[in-house]
């Protein structure tokens, strides 16, 4: 059964979350403060983790931060919980790492389907999943590893998702929508925004073999020499 840890302070938050979490097929265990977080991580690493931002000590942020600098956690999904709704909170959020925010209050069916659909993005591939290779970018799905002209490339879970994307769909023009929906699976307000951030992100992550991600104007982009 997949495991996912809620970090939120607010008991009754926490155990709403819990109980919904557990109806819907998931092993849901809640902790109040990033302490007691890491230290069940160290027994039983989730599968998922569901971060509130505001917390007492070191806020959501700073966890995931922590979680984002050790190599155990670096690709773990995590979603941001927060009363903090403007797009400015959500792409900060964002850029430090998170995989999804979701803004309080929510509803129950929400937080079910961003939970399941992030897990779905996040379940290892295919065996059969074949090594990407193009112009010295190599991405080999079954491990999720990038590399260019040999070199590791450190890339976050959705960055990773969205340059295999745009390889597997190489020098066809795909717009924003068409890769919001394919690597966020949702409709997300700052869709824009943050996808531009991601895109500039791998440029500059991929070096030389950044130039090959192109910019269709009034549509979106296009992955090729």
């Amino acid at each position: 059964m997949p495991r996912v840890y809620i970090v939120e302070d607010d008991e009754p938050i926490r155990e709403f979350v819990e109980y919904a979490l557990r109806s819907a097929g998931w092993e849901a265990s809640g902790f109040e403060t990033g302490a007691d977080f890491f230290a069940a991580m160290e027994n039983a690493p989730p599968n998922l983790v569901l971060l509130d931002i505001m917390l007492p000590g070191d806020d959501g942020l700073a966890l995931l931060k922590q979680l984002r600098s050790t190599p155990q956690t670096k690709t773990l999904p995590v979603i941001l919980l927060s009363a903090k709704g403007s797009e400015v909170d959500k792409v900060k959020g964002l850029d430090m790492g998170a995989d999804d925010y979701i803004t309080k209050p929510f509803g129950v069916m929400e937080l079910i389907s961003r939970v399941n659909a992030l897990s779905r993005r996040a379940a290892p591939a295919e065996p059969e999943a074949g090594v990407l290779e193009y112009g010295g970018l190599l991405l080999n799905p079954a491990r999720r590893l990038a590399s260019v002209n040999g070199e590791a490339v450190s890339l976050t879970y959705k960055e990773y998702e969205l340059l295999h994307y745009l390889v597997l769909n190489k020098e066809l023009a795909l717009s924003r929508d068409k890769l919001m929906e394919a690597v966020w699976d949702y409709d997300f307000e700052g869709g824009s925004r943050t996808l531009d951030m991601h895109i500039g992100s791998l440029r500059q992550k991929l070096g030389a073999a950044g130039d090959y991600i192109k910019t269709i104007r009034s549509v979106g982009y296009m992955f090729g020499a």
